[in-house]
């Protein structure tokens, strides 16, 4: 068994580190160059000698595991291997014929112009073709073909810094190689493939430019033949059909390649304010990729043959280097098609927000009114929800059961103008994130001010739920108990119920859960939104035949601004609904045991199994440990919440690092010194303090505690000081405002005598 371990570790490690590995540990480069160019035979396979090629490739590009080098010196390691290689070959006629002989001969036998058409390019017409295409070259290896170059070039620049060290080469060590791998008749041959690369690329831009999805979305609007995309194409036959050095047909070319991306850049337009689709998104990204390989490959086509042209095959291959090992990227896909998406959903959450933001002390009671609201409503909803889990259903049925009640009560609270405390935050957030994209890195005090009015609506929509769900749920169980004769909860329930809220147990991990859950919810809400704008459904129903004619036109009309305004309402109160009564139901199918903790609901069962047990149970550490785990849902739930949508946010909206830390550095510093601050509201301010001008002394105002908005407020504190001393001397004697004397102005020390005297 131990012989059968070591061998299964030794064929491990060599297909790790590949066939030449054995030659790594010699100490004399000769002897392993030696043994590998006795692989390239010109009398052997195309593949043999592909695979010959890719183990000198290695032998250049091999690294130890431990090294104290960096990047710039494995640079020149690279290069001096290289130089030593070729100055070896030199010394070494025999070899270097064969050598030569072999790379000619394979390069001659692969044809196509995949090499410059495909490599790094994505090809699949849809975005989900081309995720399940990534992801199964992920787990298969691509295999070697003479008829796709773009497999070997893949093979030889595995390393993403393949493409950095090939630009740092030089002239000489590129003509070297130049000599000993291609000859004239081989240059003829790329000289024809770039050409049909320039085809193929061209072609496929032009079916997705003259498809229905993109003449849709183009403006000014236009017909086909006047599209720039037909026109890229008959100015692209002319330039290949001429001249390479034609400088007129080639200006006229690359004129209409940047017309056509500049079309791209409108689609996007149209897409941000119409909605976005994923699909339209990977099309758009995929013709600006083919878009910007035929510049190159235009550049490349103008300028061969010469030294000019030498340069620019370098930074063609470097190119294809770099962009293969972007191509293999599945997360990078996955974030350039759901980019825009997200960035819009931030967007349409954050319009939505914008109306649930307490800003002042007004704001603050509109919120807690409708947190009054939702916690009346949420009371019958936590009633419900015992009634249902006493009729002894199957579980998938309880959790619909369960799932249908949250709904009809979510959207009873939208319905009435209320607030759902926990929901707040992951529509708040996005409208943080759009203040903080549009300012300055080191404008810490609106950043600190824009997040305390959030954190004040969350605990003022918290607070409004606890104050009503706790006596709605205690008249309902006395009305019950007096009326029905009948407990709403039994003795052992109620008990069982005081240790599941317990801070002591899982409710942390619970109340994370649901906070990831409320997040979930409010994407579902941006993508219905999305998903009603881009397939423009408000146009549909209010000018459709049936809906016009039942209704009539106002009515339709109505009717469909209304659903817009609502639809992401709607479809968040839904899925919010849909996953906590499913989730416990789903992870019970997969044996996990998990649940849900809503901090109204948990209340709501807190004050049922206080009504069932007796008010003596106040006194015991049980109850006051279920206070405790209801503390830490409300604090877990909106803050799990919070931090998914303001870190999808931020990202959407491309901040950067820098002002996403230093904002949160200035908010937690600001929290630990004046935690209230971001709790209750501020108090009112009197008449003299409203006479100060508005703006960013007000939010200085606010703020003025931090060292750090200090720092940034001073010149402003400075110019109000000035001011007011302006304002002061002119109720002084023999100011201004004595008729007949001259004007005085105090300054320094005097001014702030003077203050302190009418103090």
């Amino acid at each position: 068994m131990k012989f059968l371990f070591y061998k299964m570790l030794v064929v491990w490690r060599r297909l790790r580190h590949g066939v030449p590995g054995r030659h790594m540990d010699r100490d004399d480069a000769g002897r392993q160059l030696d043994a590998l160019t006795r692989r390239l035979d010109p009398a052997a396979s195309w593949y043999e000698r592909a695979n010959g090629m890719l183990a000198l490739g290695e032998w250049l590009r091999h690294r130890p595991k431990v090294t104290l080098l960096d990047r710039a010196g494995w640079h020149q390691v690279r290069r001096q291997r290289l130089e030593f290689m070729l100055d070896w070959l030199d010394a070494h006629r025999d070899v270097r014929r064969s050598v030569q002989n072999a790379l000619q001969k394979t390069l001659r036998e692969a044809t196509g112009p995949e090499l410059f058409s495909t490599t790094g390019l994505p090809h699949e017409p849809g975005f989900f073709g081309e995720l399940a295409e990534r992801l199964t070259r992920m787990v298969l290896p691509r295999h070697l073909s003479p008829s796709d170059l773009s497999t070997l070039f893949a093979a030889m620049f595995p390393d993403p810094e393949d493409a950095a060290w090939l630009l740092e080469l030089d002239d000489e060590l590129l003509a070297r190689l130049w000599r000993l791998m291609a000859d004239d008749g081989v240059a003829h041959m790329y000289w024809q493939q770039v050409e049909e690369a320039i085809t193929y690329l061209t072609t496929t831009v032009i079916a997705d430019g003259i498809s229905p999805a993109f003449r849709q979305r183009l403006e000014p609007k236009m017909p086909m033949r006047a599209t720039p995309f037909l026109a890229l194409r008959r100015e692209i036959e002319t330039y290949l059909r001429g001249s390479p050095h034609d400088q007129g047909a080639l200006r006229s070319a690359r004129m209409l390649v940047a017309v056509c991306h500049a079309q791209t850049d409108r689609i996007y337009a149209h897409l941000d304010e119409h909605g976005v689709s994923v699909s339209l998104v990977y099309r758009v990204e995929r013709m600006r990729a083919h878009l910007q390989r035929i510049g190159r490959l235009l550049d490349v086509r103008s300028a061969m043959p010469g030294e000019t042209g030498a340069g620019r095959v370098q930074v063609l291959l470097a190119d294809l280097a770099a962009a293969q090992h972007h191509r293999s990227s599945v997360r990078g896909l996955l974030r350039r098609s759901f980019a825009l998406l997200a960035r819009k959903m931030a967007e349409r959450n954050a319009d939505h927000g914008e109306q649930a933001i307490a800003r002042d002390g007004a704001g603050y009671r509109r919120v807690l009114r409708a947190g009054l609201l939702g916690g009346v409503v949420i009371g019958g909803t936590v009633l419900t929800k015992i009634a249902l889990a006493r009729l002894g259903m199957v579980q998938f049925f309880d959790g619909a059961a369960a799932a249908l009640n949250y709904a009809i009560s979510f959207l009873l609270i939208s319905a009435i103008g209320g607030v759902l405390a926990t929901r707040q935050p992951a529509i708040t957030a996005p409208a943080l994130a759009a203040r903080v994209g549009e300012l300055d890195a080191d404008d810490v005090r609106r950043v600190m001010a824009q997040s305390a009015q959030l954190l004040r609506s969350q605990c003022a929509a918290i607070f409004g739920n606890l104050l009503a769900v706790a006596p709605v749920v205690a008249a309902l169980c006395a009305v019950g108990w007096f009326g029905l004769g009948r407990e709403v909860l039994s003795p052992q329930q109620a008990r069982e119920a005081l240790t599941s809220l317990s801070l002591i147990g899982p409710t942390p991990l619970y109340a994370a859960l649901t906070g990831l859950l409320l997040w979930l919810a409010s994407l579902a809400a941006g993508l219905a939104d999305n998903w009603f704008a881009l397939r423009r459904v408000r146009e549909v129903l209010s000018q459709h035949r049936r809906v016009v004619h039942a209704l009539g036109a106002m009515r339709a009309e109505r009717g469909a601004a209304w659903l817009e305004r609502n639809v992401a309402a709607i479809a968040g109160n839904l899925a919010l609904a849909l996953l906590l009564g499913m989730a416990p139901v789903l992870a019970a199918f997969f044996s996990l045991p998990l649940d849900v903790r809503h901090v109204t609901l948990a209340a709501g069962t807190l004050m049922a199994a206080m009504f069932t047990l007796g008010w003596e149970w106040l006194a015991t550490p049980a109850f006051w440990w279920a206070v405790a785990g209801l503390v830490a849902t409300a604090a877990l739930s909106v803050g799990v919440a919070f931090a998914c949508a303001l870190a999808l946010a931020l990202r959407a909206r491309d901040v950067s690092r820098r002002a996403r830390h230093g904002m949160q550095r200035a908010v937690l510093r600001r929290f630990l010194s004046a935690p209230w601050w971001f709790i209750f509201p501020e108090r009112r301010k009197s008449a003299a303090q409203q006479d100060v001008p508005q703006g960013d002394d007000q939010d200085h105002a606010e703020v003025d505690l931090d060292a750090a908005a200090r720092r940034f407020a001073q010149p402003r504190m400075l110019q109000r000081q000035a001011e007011d001393d302006d304002d002061n001397d002119d109720d002084l004697p023999g100011g201004s405002g004595s008729a007949g004397q001259i004007p005085l102005r105090r300054t320094g020390a005097a001014a702030t005598q003077a203050r302190r005297h009418r103090a």
